[in-house]
């Protein structure tokens, strides 16, 4: 019923399954290793697998001659963790903090490059080349291109309100993913602005919340997002005296409760100052018939059940990008 999602669940559903069909495509053709799935076979050393948000805020600008730490977040305009791209095998970085790709971080962007163009144009067969052209459109209309072209690393919080200016560009060159997290992330920055709590834990946690409480253990699964990921949420709720989790049930605090309804009224709010019947018009038919392929059966994904839900609001964190926080 996409008619009941409210604009951010929209944009956010759209570019978490883009990503996630990405991130299938490179995981299958990229030998990686992962913490808890094994690596390619033959390859125990590769690098550790990383989302494309790591692209995007990261590799997409690197090359052999290399560029400062300060140069790169002018560029990507967001911060990447560097630390762990280093640590991953993607980059090195030399005692005057350049920037270069290694050859696992090389041999990687030749893999990611084309696979933007390459989803996008699997998404235009998919739906319709109308249907993305207008979407793409939608989106132009509405994004702020000072914005990076990703969602940034969330940190404490999970706060979403980075705005680090850089220059402009041509906005019809921009990927869908890219478009989507901007006009996302203008909703986040309106929204946090005037919320004490972040849109990401608003639309994932305080969303699910129920009088007679929710299990913890059962809100990865119903907000499409990772147990670390709800973990991090739950920490800054119960900090902030927002929720308090007795016999492994979440309950939200009076102060809590209020949170919630400006969640609810925010999203009503924002929506209507921006106008965007246009928009939510063209991202509700894709929606409607929202599909994704597959995993590999060599993917990581294959080996879990398959998500009942996808996250109202990306949960990207420092563990590699992925969008519902895996």
């Amino acid at each position: 019923m996409t008619g009941s999602l409210p604009l951010p669940a929209l944009l956010s559903h759209l570019l978490v399954a883009f990503t996630i069909e990405f991130d299938n495509e490179f995981e299958h053709r990229f030998p990686h290793r992962t913490t808890n799935h094994g690596s390619t076979p033959g390859s125990p050393h590769a690098p550790w697998l990383v989302s494309l948000v790591m692209w995007l805020n990261c590799m997409q600008f690197l090359d052999e001659k290399g560029m400062t730490v300060r140069q790169l977040e002018q560029a990507a305009r967001t911060k990447t963790n560097l630390n762990g791209m280093e640590r991953w095998g993607y980059v090195s970085i030399d005692t005057g903090r350049v920037i270069r790709p290694t050859a696992a971080g090389l041999a990687a962007q030749q893999i990611w490059r084309p696979l933007l163009p390459e989803i996008e144009d699997r998404w235009r067969h998919r739906y319709s080349d109308s249907e993305i052209e207008h979407l793409r459109n939608s989106l132009i209309d509405r994004i702020d291109p000072d914005l990076p072209d990703c969602l940034p690393i969330l940190g404490y919080g999970l706060f979403s309100n980075e705005r680090s200016k850089g220059p402009r560009e041509n906005s019809t060159g921009i990927s869908l993913p890219s478009l989507l997290s901007k006009v996302l992330l203008s909703f986040a920055i309106e929204f946090e602005a005037e919320s004490e709590v972040s849109l990401a834990i608003s639309a994932n946690v305080l969303r699910l919340a129920e009088p007679d409480g929710v299990r913890v253990r059962d809100l990865p699964r119903l907000a499409g997002v990772s147990k670390e990921g709800i973990a991090m949420a739950l920490t800054f709720l119960e900090k902030r005296k927002l929720a308090v989790v007795q016999m492994k049930l979440l309950r939200l605090t009076p102060a809590g409760d209020r949170a919630c309804d400006t969640y609810f009224r925010l999203l009503r709010a924002i929506e209507e100052r921006w106008q965007a019947r246009t928009l939510r018009t063209s991202l509700e038919p894709i929606v409607a018939r929202l599909s994704m392929p597959d995993p590999y059966p060599d993917n990581w994904r294959a080996s879990l059940p398959k998500p009942e839900a996808l996250p109202h609001y990306p949960m990207l964190l420092h563990r590699g990008g992925f969008p519902d926080g895996s």
